[in-house]
């Protein structure tokens, strides 16, 4: 569930409200596991190490042995004058990551998961990247396994900071450099913030399905005009998140996300269903990640006015780029490629556009083998000797 789309927002509230509560209750009321006790002494059942438990859980399925670390950032970015931000603690804070094995000439891939994602979203995709890449995936500063700092920030500027920094002090971190980005969703929006302002680390670019490339449109500003839009709208300003709806549910959270990720990844996904066992452990995970305390999630008022409308549009900065970029969109996905293909007018630097069929926004769940194989095109001038001769795969379409 990596994007920040109203869309979503509203669905999953939705679906939520239309769950069946009795029949939940009533298994909850009948389970007798001894791990049910301290579950349900606990409003909200999770913790950290639930979430650290449920990854390795999801991660089992990946066959490549992988290292995962908590990389130390610090209490803030240096000659700042405020924490990850403005916390009271100054505390270090850590950026859960996970680093695959590889041969050791590979190149470096760094992904960054979307909004109320964490990396084990990346779960289908690890084996096929790590056979051609050094994978490293990481949660995001307030998502999933890293830290979660109280939420400060009051203006687009810090956010955007809260973010940018606190990667650059990850990678500081990890001593990388050279490396390939890839930002999936909000992500996106993240990976391109971050290459605009370093990007003498970044050697390329993908953003699969990136946030921030929409520009205000018509539709959207007439639905704000209606009542049910300006309702819709002050629940957004207000900073109501999906999580919000989890952690009330307290003990029948886990079954609403069980009956979301199911009905979108199982009953009405766009391309390859998930395994029973793949289903049950990406629920257990998405559960624990979204349920924790609220940190990084609450960034969304603060950089997208409703309907995902950035505040701070890429494509204001397209004539900026600096990284040669490559973007990958499902055929379904509901962020329209159209604004790449008007950011792509403005770029000096290489930049394609690639649809993958039988995908939606999670194109890399939706269609794994075919956003493989767009991963390994986009980066053809890293794995190939002869890069000019490599062609487009034939079921892929360049926008």
């Amino acid at each position: 569930m990596n994007a920040i789309r109203s869309r979503w927002f509203m669905r999953m509230a939705e679906d939520l409200g239309k769950s069946n509560l009795e029949s939940s209750a009533a298994s909850v009321s009948t389970t007798t596991s001894r791990r049910f006790w301290p579950s349900v002494l606990r409003w909200i059942p999770t913790s950290t190490d639930h979430i650290i438990n449920s990854e390795k859980r999801l991660l089992s399925l990946v066959k490549t042995p992988y290292v995962q670390e908590q990389i130390n950032i610090g209490s803030g970015p240096p000659d700042s004058r405020v924490r990850w931000f403005r916390s009271s603690s100054n505390e270090p804070r850590f950026i859960n990551t996970v680093t695959f094995d590889s041969k050791d000439d590979s190149p470096t891939l760094v992904m960054v998961h979307g909004y109320a994602a964490s990396q084990g979203f990346f779960f289908r995709n690890f084996d096929a990247l790590a056979t051609r890449f050094r994978v490293i995936a990481i949660d995001q500063l307030g998502w999933g396994g890293s830290s979660r700092p109280d939420f400060s920030c009051r203006s687009t500027e810090e956010t955007e900071a809260w973010f940018i920094d606190s990667f650059e002090e990850w990678r500081k971190a990890k001593n990388l450099s050279n490396f390939i980005l890839l930002g999936h969703s909000f992500g996106g929006y993240v990976a391109s913030k971050y290459a605009l302002k370093h990007p003498e680390h970044v050697k390329h670019l993908i953003l699969v399905g990136p946030a921030g490339f929409s520009s205000e449109s018509e539709r959207i500003t007439k639905f704000l005009s209606t009542w049910k839009g300006s309702i819709l709208n002050q629940i957004w300003e207000s900073n109501f998140t999906p999580q919000k709806i989890i952690r009330g549910l307290g003990p029948w959270g886990p079954d609403m996300v069980r009956k979301y990720t199911s009905a979108r990844f199982v009953t009405h996904t766009t391309g390859e269903m998930l395994t029973e066992s793949e289903s049950r452990l990406l629920t257990d995970y998405v559960y624990h990640t979204l349920a924790a305390k609220a940190s990084g999630e609450l960034c969304l008022k603060y950089l997208f006015s409703f309907g995902a409308l950035p505040r701070s549009p890429l494509l204001d900065r397209a004539s900026e780029w600096k990284v040669p970029t490559t973007f990958i969109y499902g055929f379904q996905d509901w962020m329209n490629y159209e604004g790449a293909q008007k950011a792509r007018k403005d770029m000096k630097v290489p930049c394609e556009i690639l649809r993958v069929p039988q995908a939606g926004h999670f194109v890399f769940i939706d269609n794994p083998s075919s956003f493989h194989s767009a991963v390994f095109y986009a980066c053809r001038r890293f794995l190939s000797s002869h890069p000019d001769r490599e062609s487009l795969p034939e079921w892929l379409i360049s926008a």
